[in-house]
């Protein structure tokens, strides 16, 4: 059963329905946050689609980044001494 199969009395008795459940106001609420939804949807599924295809990039350096080297000092911190 497709949307093919609904004639334009069957639409307009859904949209009836719609209207007395939900009221006038909050329709335009839900048809945003339902576009939202949608372009959400599609935002994430084009970035899989793209990192599906896209090669991974290289890391050629092992180990020695900026992230991984280390200070004496932050190894190993001075105590801190209590006043008398």
């Amino acid at each position: 059963m497709g949307l093919q199969n609904f004639g334009f009395m069957e639409i307009m008795i859904i949209l009836v329905i719609v209207l007395l459940l939900f009221g006038a106001k909050r329709i335009p609420e839900i048809a945003g946050s339902f576009g939202k939804g949608i372009n959400e949807f599609k935002r994430n599924l084009s970035d899989a689609q793209r990192q599906i295809t896209e090669p991974a990039p290289r890391n050629d350096r092992v180990g020695g980044g900026a992230a991984e080297q280390t200070t004496a000092e932050e190894e190993h911190p001075e105590p801190k001494r209590l006043l008398n």
